[in-house]
């Protein structure tokens, strides 16, 4: 099993900063693409930036000069910096990452369950 864990969310003024962190853990596995999706209440989840294995980015409108994602590689680690967060950024932040596993040959997609940013006005 292949499992991914996100920490980091909390509570922030606008225009202040969080780092979220997402690393992935089990037996006999590969990362490949990872990504940070949110959700907010009454809204589609929606992607927020995702990162490959070879580190080429993108990011959601919405938060372009704002956040930056990023790996670690060797950690299995994808973090997302946020900065001058806004109101609107408020919502549950899921990491997502798609996995090859070893023994049997088989890719995956895992969620992890979610951490909650508000940002207060």
């Amino acid at each position: 099993q292949v499992q991914v864990v996100e920490s980091g969310g909390g509570l922030v003024q606008a225009g202040g900063s969080l780092r979220l962190s997402c690393a992935a853990s089990g037996i006999s596995f590969s990362v490949n693409a990872m990504g940070w999706y949110r959700q907010a209440p009454g809204k589609q989840r929606e992607l927020v930036a995702g990162i490959t294995s070879g580190g080429r980015t993108n990011y959601a409108d919405s938060v372009k000069g704002r956040f930056t994602i990023s790996r670690d590689n060797a950690k299995k680690t994808v973090y997302l910096q946020m900065n001058s967060l806004k109101p609107e950024d408020t919502a549950v932040y899921y990491c997502n990452a798609d996995v090859t596993v070893f023994g049997p040959y088989r890719n995956l997609e895992v969620w992890g369950q979610g951490t909650l940013v508000t940002v207060s006005s």
